[in-house]
Formats: structure tokens, C-alpha cells, sequence
């Protein structure tokens, strides 16, 4: 199965330059490897850690820009689960960048529902950078089958304060188990300007629930 950073690498219109940051150092060998291989005149940049503890790093590794150079930058956030860092989007929206974002509201935050919601967890605090949405959540009318959709508002709620477009639950684009056909995840769009949308909304026309995972 392609990975992200190779799918960026062979798109027709190749971006300018490449960022791909992997906390596995193993992986980021092999990814480079085969980077050089498939995309060698490509200008990538490879940062060996954890993003969010060298988010710095990659923020300079972004090409600056000018009143000459108009520089756009897509992010693509992939996390293993619901651990992503809203303070690290922040840091990365001081400069212009679209996000792609990756929301495990089913297979994790759903599944673990009780302990995120009763227990002592900060982790979907630091998804949204607040420590208010229980209080917003725990309502009378509020029903558990609704967390997936409540988290996902949550968290276009908090890209909205940093200036970027509400996002609509309707316009994300969910990934669905095989066996059960469950949610598992979802992908959401944000961005500053509407283009954006209006090119998410024609790639979400052709696009269908994936349910199954293809790999060479």
C-alpha cells in the first residue's frame, strides 16, 4: 500500500518541496530510501522524531515566503490515534497551510469513550486545546452514539479559532471497517479559503466509503 509521503511524491503536480517527519528512525531510513529511489530530484526534507517535539524544525524546513513568493503549504495529519496535538496546528498555522487531518473518533475516542469521558485522560483536551468540551458534552440530551460527531464539531470548532473555515460534519470524509462496516476514522479538510472547499467538495463526489485496506 502507498503511504502518504510516497502518494505526495508521484502526484502529477509534484509540490515544490516535501517535509515528511517519522519518530521511528528505521522507518525514516527506509522512507528516505525509497524516496531517492521513486522522486530522486525531488527537495525533501527529513526530520527523525516526533513531530510535535520538533515542530520548531519543521517550521523552518517550510520555504519562507516573500512579496514575490507566495508560499502555500499542505499538512497532512496522520496520528495512529486520537493523540494529535492541537498546539502543534497552532504553531504550524503562523505561516499559510491547508490541513488534512485524520480524526480517530471511531476507532479510538469512540471505543475508549468511558475512560476519556469519566476518567483522568487529557488526551482529547490536548486534541482540541480545551479543557471544556465535558462540560458541553455532559447535557441531558446528549447520547453516546452522538460522541463521534460531537468531537469532530469540537475539533472544527477549535481550527475555527485559529481563522480557518467551520468544517461540516457532512463534508468529512469517514473510512469504515471491512468486517462490520463500523467508522472507524475520519478525514476533514481545513483551510482559510473557500478554493479549498470547493476542490473537497469535488473529490468527496467521486470518492466512496472505503472499506478495505489495498496493499502491493
Amino acid at each position: 500500500m502507498k503511504s502518504s509521503p510516497v502518494i505526495a511524491l508521484t502526484v502529477s503536480s509534484p509540490f515544490d518541496k516535501y517535509v515528511f517527519c517519522e519518530e521511528d528512525e528505521g522507518l525514516l531510513a527506509a522512507l528516505r530510501a525509497r524516496s531517492e529511489r521513486i522522486a530522486p530530484a525531488a527537495d525533501v526534507s527529513y526530520v527523525a522524531g516526533k513531530c510535535d517535539a520538533n515542530i520548531e524544525q519543521i517550521l523552518r524546513a517550510i520555504p519562507r515566503a516573500s512579496p514575490t513568493n507566495c508560499v502555500l503549504s499542505l499538512c497532512v495529519v496522520d496520528p495512529f490515534d486520537f493523540g494529535l496535538k492541537f498546539e502543534t496546528l497552532k504553531t504550524l498555522s503562523t505561516v499559510f497551510i491547508d490541513f488534512i487531518v485524520l480524526l480517530a473518533i471511531g476507532m479510538d475516542a469512540n471505543r475508549n469513550y468511558d475512560h476519556y469521558v469519566e476518567g483522568n485522560s487529557t488526551k482529547i483536551d490536548e486534541a482540541l486545546g480545551n479543557t471544556h468540551w465535558r462540560e458541553r458534552w455532559k447535557t441531558p440530551a446528549t447520547r453516546r452514539r452522538d460522541f463521534r460527531k460531537f468531537l469532530a464539531m469540537e475539533f472544527s470548532n477549535s481550527m475555527e479559532s485559529l481563522g480557518y473555515l467551520q468544517t461540516p460534519y457532512d463534508r468529512m470524509k469517514w473510512v469504515r471497517s471491512d468486517e462490520k462496516n463500523l467508522p472507524l476514522y475520519c478525514l476533514a479538510l481545513f483551510s482559510r479559503h473557500k478554493t479549498a472547499h470547493q476542490f473537497w467538495d469535488e473529490v468527496l463526489k467521486y470518492g466512496t466509503d472505503q472499506s478495505i485496506f489495498f496493499f502491493e
